[in-house]
């Protein structure tokens, strides 16, 4: 008689929740298989630094095959999802189609413009490498444009750059945009005035840093105002069209340059379920972790709405990681044929930087602020890292950036028409982002 095969637990996204899920089952009687449609794990909260020439993309990447060259259960399928069907347990991807026993979506989320199609089409998103490229891209060519522009209304618009969101991933573009042209940028185009340079943050609410204590959030504020960040509040975009950003209040902003960090949604593949969502479209899941209908589908990380302490789980690497493990043990004990465990978030706190020796940090009931939150940051961010080799390079790109203040990776590598049009991505611009240059 042949052996029975072992079950199939398919995991949908290598973001932290679909890595951490399928490295706890390394050593489950239970055949994997990894789909994404990257090949490729991404270290998101690092993406900034690649949009602000700090880091390379290789540098906050890990190629997924390799993360689990020794994982003998587990098979990796770099593919594009287009249909899944819960009843009859299959997945229909672009290159075939793959049934499961026990199925874990961890498909992450993705920008959401709040249906403003012109800041959508000209606007840069902060999701995924290219995005990150894209943005590097443009402030490096605004900074070519402004140096061989004579007319100053036209240069200071090159050279006004406009952050909407006053989340981590928003103030952290801001003070490290703000770093990049003061203490380096300015270097290489001496001919142009800092006084022609312009960053604002924009943030619809009144506080920067939702979800962080107020003396934080005030610390954060003041410490971009002192990087030549002008911080404003109450201030809703309500268009861009390449050239000017329209504010809610009617005042227009000229700019050429839009970082979109305001709003984030889960994965458009779970809207295709016909399961219950809520806020930011993100799936309803019990406690335990699944589907109400659907106790073998286990949806995680940024996609899932679980609510903690009254308040939805937030979209957060901590939270995917947790959950990753959780549902992990979960499809044994359900293998077992024993009681499914409910999940219990572990609040390891919240950091997020500034820029040099400035960050804050909620940790272990402490608030923490400057230099020391600073280097717990720094530390951190090393450790979740994937690959001792990223660790390394990151390491040093750091030291040298603090040390000689200077980013080595000022590079415009979409190629480019001239003179350039403001509005929607150029054709090279398109290219790098298919290609992740």
């Amino acid at each position: 008689m042949a052996d029975t095969p072992s079950p199939h637990v398919l995991i949908l996204g290598a973001g932290f929740g679909g890595l951490n899920a399928a490295r706890a089952l390394r050593e489950a009687p239970v055949r994997i298989t990894l789909v994404d449609r990257k090949n490729y794990h991404l270290f998101q909260p690092l993406l900034y630094q690649v949009a602000t020439s700090g880091l390379s993309p290789g540098d906050i990447a890990f190629p997924a095959r390799a993360i689990f060259r020794n994982q003998k259960n587990l098979t990796f399928r770099m593919s594009e999802v287009q249909h899944i069907d819960l009843a009859q347990k299959r997945l229909d991807t672009s290159t075939g189609a793959l049934t499961f026993d026990y199925l874990i979506l961890a498909a992450g989320s993705e920008t959401s413009y709040f249906g403003m199609q012109s800041v959508q089409e000209n606007g840069l998103g902060l999701k995924d490498l290219d995005e990150a490229v894209s943005i590097r891209n443009r402030v490096l060519r605004m900074f070519e444009l402004a140096a061989q522009e004579p007319d100053p209304e036209k240069r200071r618009a090159l050279l006004t750059f406009v952050v909407v969101g006053g989340g981590p991933t928003g103030v952290e573009s801001a003070g490290a945009l703000s770093e990049l042209i003061r203490l380096v940028l300015i270097k290489d185009y001496p001919q142009l005035s800092l006084k022609d340079v312009r960053i604002l943050l924009l943030e619809a609410a009144d506080r920067l840093l939702g979800g962080f204590p107020a003396p934080l959030q005030e610390y954060a504020s003041e410490t971009l105002w002192r990087k030549h960040v002008e911080v404003r509040f109450g201030a809703s975009v309500t268009g861009f069209d390449g050239e000017r950003v329209t504010l809610k209040s009617e005042e227009v902003i000229p700019s050429q340059t839009l970082i979109w960090a305001a709003g984030v949604r889960a994965a458009r593949i779970m809207d295709r379920l016909g399961v219950r969502q809520s806020r930011q479209n993100r799936v309803v899941v019990t406690e335990l972790l699944n589907l109400p209908d659907h106790p073998t589908v286990f949806v995680i990380g940024d996609a899932a709405y679980l609510e903690h302490e009254g308040q939805p789980l937030p979209m957060m690497a901590p939270v995917a990681i947790q959950q990753g493990q959780t549902t992990a043990r979960n499809i044994l004990h359900h293998l077992r044929g024993e009681p499914l465990e409910t999940f219990v978030y572990k609040d390891p706190g919240s950091l997020a930087t500034i820029g040099r020796n400035a960050a804050v940090a909620r940790l272990w009931g402490l608030k923490l602020t400057g230099f020391l939150a600073w280097a717990m940051w720094l530390g951190v961010h090393l450790l979740w890292l994937v690959g001792f080799r990223n660790k390394l390079v990151v390491l040093i790109n750091w030291a040298w950036d603090y040390f000689f203040y200077d980013r080595g990776i000022r590079l415009i590598t979409a190629q480019q028409k001239w003179p350039w049009t403001p509005g929607k991505a150029s054709e090279g611009e398109t290219k790098g982002r298919e290609l992740g240059l």
